[in-house]
């Protein structure tokens, strides 16, 4: 039987997200052990953790009297086998290669527990294409996003052989974190979000190649746009406020295909205009749809000028 209730964690790696996990299962309470060969890291990533917290104070997000018990829930250590000791839950944040996931989780394998969950914050290998431990029912993949400690999403991701047991507990167990734990079933590969991204950077690279545009124009351009728009419509409503027989019409242009859009033109679900896109407006009209969509994002514009986020960090 799996871990349900989970006590205590282990987080492998003390690099960039590593240390972030860690402190976020730390503060809700959960004692974790934090491994890493590299002691100079663990130092490191411990100083990490307390400017962190520190930050979150400065925002109300933790109490500055709360700190010092929330560091102490770490457990800094070079030890693999300490650190899994009694574990519910463990999470390997390590180098992204093939090798060094495999040979992470047969430790985990031979350390752990035989009840505890066995999760990789892989980004960008599909684990389960080669991962070998003898329960793979117990393994899965929980996507994490820099800082793990301050975004909300964790992508939670079963491999072909992944229980229900175990995708079950482990995103009621992020979301008892207070993290939004979407579930991904059949990804080949490990995270949707960072497929977004890369789409994002393709082009990017392709413009500085060319001389189109600097590193601080691209940024600038996309944070004018997507940066407003974005947070209020993300990619799918978007397309509801364009139109979908304009989407449509655009992709053939392209010489494409889009069997979803299509299907929605011919039940006249062509978004904002209509009432039903992808969302059903509820019968509002599109002048109060737009209303609610333009106040939002006067909202998010003045939020951002005010950030001065227009500049770079």
């Amino acid at each position: 039987m799996l871990s349900s209730n989970i006590k205590k964690t282990v987080v492998i790696g003390a690099g960039v997200m590593g240390h972030s996990i860690a402190q976020v299962f730390a503060q809700n309470g959960v004692e974790t052990c934090l491994v890493d060969l590299d002691q100079n890291r663990l130092d490191h990533a411990m100083e990490l953790v307390k400017s962190n917290l520190e930050t979150l104070a400065e925002f109300g997000k933790v109490s500055v009297n709360d700190i010092p018990a929330i560091i102490n829930r770490i457990h800094p250590t070079p030890d693999l086998a300490t650190g899994c000791k009694d574990a519910d839950f463990a999470v390997e944040a390590i180098n992204e290669t093939i090798d060094a996931k495999k040979k992470i989780f047969s430790l985990l394998e031979k350390h752990c527990p035989p009840k505890a969950i066995l999760a990789s914050n892989s980004s960008s290998i599909n684990i389960f294409d080669f991962v070998e431990i003898q329960d793979p029912g117990r393994s899965i993949v929980t996507h994490w996003f820099a800082p793990p400690h301050i975004i909300p999403l964790v992508e939670v991701v079963p491999g072909p052989k992944t229980s229900q047991e175990t995708t079950e507990a482990t995103a009621n167990f992020l979301r008892k974190m207070g993290k939004l734990a979407l579930v991904f079933k059949g990804l080949n590969g490990p995270s949707l979000v960072n497929r977004f991204q890369d789409l994002m950077t393709l082009p990017m690279w392709e413009a500085m190649e060319k001389g189109w545009a600097t590193p601080a124009e691209i940024d600038l351009a996309v944070k004018a746009v997507m940066a407003i728009r974005l947070p209020i419509v993300g990619v799918a409503q978007r397309l509801d406020f364009t139109g979908m027989n304009l989407v449509l019409d655009i992709t053939k242009s392209y010489g494409g295909t889009n069997p979803v859009a299509e299907e929605l033109v011919k039940q006249g679900r062509l978004g904002v205009s209509s009432g039903k896109g992808f969302y059903d407006y509820g019968g509002r009209t599109e002048a109060e749809i737009l209303r609610d969509r333009d106040i939002k994002y006067l909202k998010m514009l003045e939020c951002l000028e005010k950030l001065d986020a227009f500049k770079p960090v």
